[in-house]
């Protein structure tokens, strides 16, 4: 196994770390970049995160801003924030990051339902993914199945709850490209979106149910996840069978 290739990401190592001191490195516009963040930055379509920065101002007072928004771009995490352009934080400024943790959370539950579900699909089916997207509370994933049914659709809703029940552990591994371009189940889209210049990759393990590289954040046990309903199943087309599934707390 890999070393954590970037440290400075704490959401990628702890999930659930809630805040964290940094200082501002650049700023974009409305934009800045951290030292280190705990905002995820999105992507897997799993949305970037909310929350806000606080830090003293030259003035002697306290400086706050909304963070609106969060996105990667040439290999530095941006966050976008909700202030006047003369009230940014300059760079060196020593701030403290706060997460929506409420959004987070349910962000968390939401995309390691998804994954149980992409579980329970490829040890009944074998089928890969062909597309997905999550929101707090509610998402889908899309499958190359043959068709989906209502009856299908009740019968995967039972197995995923089946297996949240079982408190399976969720581990979180870096693994060297190498070994995992070894491993046909690890990258589990049907089309690899993964460039070879990931290395090692992020992988998210529901230990004894699905192992798959990941970049996203989860809970730490499937029984985190509370109830899982699938709400709709659609043919999309033929390769995108779309099953789409809400958290409830029980």
């Amino acid at each position: 196994m890999a070393d954590d290739p970037a440290p400075d990401e704490l959401f990628a190592t702890d999930a659930y770390r809630r805040s964290a001191e940094s200082r501002v490195l650049d700023v974009d516009g409305s934009r800045v970049a951290l030292a280190r963040t705990v905002f995820y930055p999105g992507g897997g379509g799993q949305p970037a995160d909310r929350g806000v920065l606080t830090w003293d101002d030259a003035d002697g007072g306290t400086g706050r801003a909304a963070v609106v928004g969060v996105g990667r771009r040439d290999g530095r995490i941006l966050h976008e924030l909700d202030v006047e352009p003369d009230a940014m934080p300059p760079p060196g400024t020593e701030v403290h990051a706060e997460l929506d943790w409420d959004r987070r959370y349910a962000l968390m539950r939401t995309h390691t339902a998804l994954h149980v579900l992409c579980g329970v699909i490829w040890s009944d089916f074998g089928v890969a993914v062909t597309g997905g997207n999550m929101n707090p509370g509610d998402g889908r994933l899309d499958f190359a199945l043959d068709a989906v049914t209502s009856e299908l659709g009740e019968r995967v809703q039972r197995r995923i709850n089946e297996e949240i029940a079982r408190a399976r552990a969720i581990a979180v591994e870096f693994v060297d490209r190498s070994e995992a371009d070894l491993d046909d189940a690890l990258i589990r889209t049907k089309a690899n979106l993964i460039p070879a210049s990931i290395d090692p990759l992020r992988v998210i393990d529901i230990v004894g149910l699905d192992r798959q590289a990941d970049g996203g954040t989860h809970v730490a046990s499937t029984v985190e996840v509370g109830r899982v309903e699938v709400t709709k199943t659609e043919n999309k087309g033929r390769d995108n069978k779309r099953i789409r599934i809400a958290i409830h707390e029980s």
